[in-house]
């Protein structure tokens, strides 16, 4: 089974104790472990300021609009990486007092991905970072080779493997055109599928490992990612239409992992039971005409999308749901 067919988050948690996070995830997901992010800690610590702290010899600082690229090392980047740093040794306390170190079960940590980071982020004359394409080349192996120390220091840290998920919900945009400027008359080209496929491979091989794409838009590219190298794609399941279906068969068929986002990421008005979530994605299956076995052998389950915008409370329950559904499909793929 691949490390990607289990339970697991999806990144971000609401509040902004790192201690209390860490204690959660590493206490309910048993399946794969993840590093949280907690925005709600302000600047430095959203997804780009996270992204911010990973670069390698590229700096950001903070604008009105939000990131821009800097000429040395900001304050806005002296906190992103105060910020992953305490993520990081939350984490590491948590797994020691779980007994964890040396225990085999895998951690998945998280970074924006390369083609939503240009987009967010401006170049120096106020322009998006995506409008340039040796920007975007830089902006890219600068965030791998980031991602790359990162994950190995983490698994170093935590004496296990560490999988890798890039998080890219600015991809569909960017594919399609549909990214605005700065100004009514800056407009921003499209982003070719080739280009963007290959700084995918790109940054895949300089991380290493195991490496999924997680993206909760809808128009999921599924023609470019069933070319790329990732292992895994994460997706919000609420969002699918009848032409993903094709996509996300050609994908479990090519033998790779299918991560369904089909645990609310908000409180609904009643808590749904693990045996209804699991209903909801042999319905995906089902529908694809493969036998159930494929839920416990390319099929992972996780929250619709990251959990910051929910109260801590939703956030434990939401975890141990994930879980629990995940562990029944394991045990009994039939009766989903």
């Amino acid at each position: 089974m691949s490390v990607f067919g289990t339970a697991t988050g999806v990144g971000s948690w609401p509040g902004v104790s790192a201690r209390d996070a860490a204690g959660v995830v590493v206490g309910e997901l048993t399946g794969l472990t993840h590093l949280v992010e907690l925005p709600a800690r302000g600047v430095g610590a959203d997804m780009i300021g996270r992204a911010a702290a990973l670069l390698v010899d590229l700096h950001v600082d903070t604008v009105p609009r939000g990131y821009r690229i800097a000429a040395g090392r900001s304050a806005a980047s002296r906190r992103a990486i105060s910020f992953l740093d305490e993520d990081v040794d939350a984490l590491e306390e948590a797994w020691e007092k779980a007994g964890l170190r040396g225990s085999g079960r895998p951690v998945k940590v998280q970074a924006c991905g390369p083609i939503t980071l240009a987009a967010q982020i401006e170049l120096g004359g106020g322009h998006r970072a995506i409008t340039d394409l040796g920007a975007i080349r830089d902006i890219a192996a600068s965030l791998a080779e980031g991602v790359k120390v990162h994950r190995s220091e983490i698994s170093r840290r935590l004496e296990t493997d560490v999988v890798v998920q890039f998080d890219e919900p600015t991809l569909p945009a960017a594919l399609a055109g549909r990214l605005t400027g700065v100004t009514s008359l800056s407009s921003v080209r499209a982003i070719d599928e080739t280009f963007a496929g290959g700084l995918f491979d790109q940054c895949v091989e300089t991380v290493g490992g195991d490496v999924a794409l997680h993206c909760c838009a809808a128009d999921v590219p599924w023609k470019l990612l069933l070319q790329s190298t990732f292992a895994a794609v994460s997706f919000d399941a609420a969002r699918l239409v009848a032409a993903d279906l094709d996509g996300i068969g050609e994908w479990v068929e090519s033998g790779r992992t299918a991560m369904l986002g089909v645990v609310p990421t908000t409180a609904p008005d009643r808590t749904p039971a693990p045996e209804e979530v699991a209903a909801a994605a042999a319905s995906i299956t089902d529908r694809l005409g493969f036998p159930r076995r494929v839920l416990r052998e390319r099929i992972g389950i996780t929250p619709a999308c990251g959990l910051a915008a929910a109260t801590v409370e939703w956030a434990r329950t939401a975890t141990e749901l994930t879980q629990k559904v995940a562990d029944g499909i394991a045990a009994d793929p039939d009766s989903a």
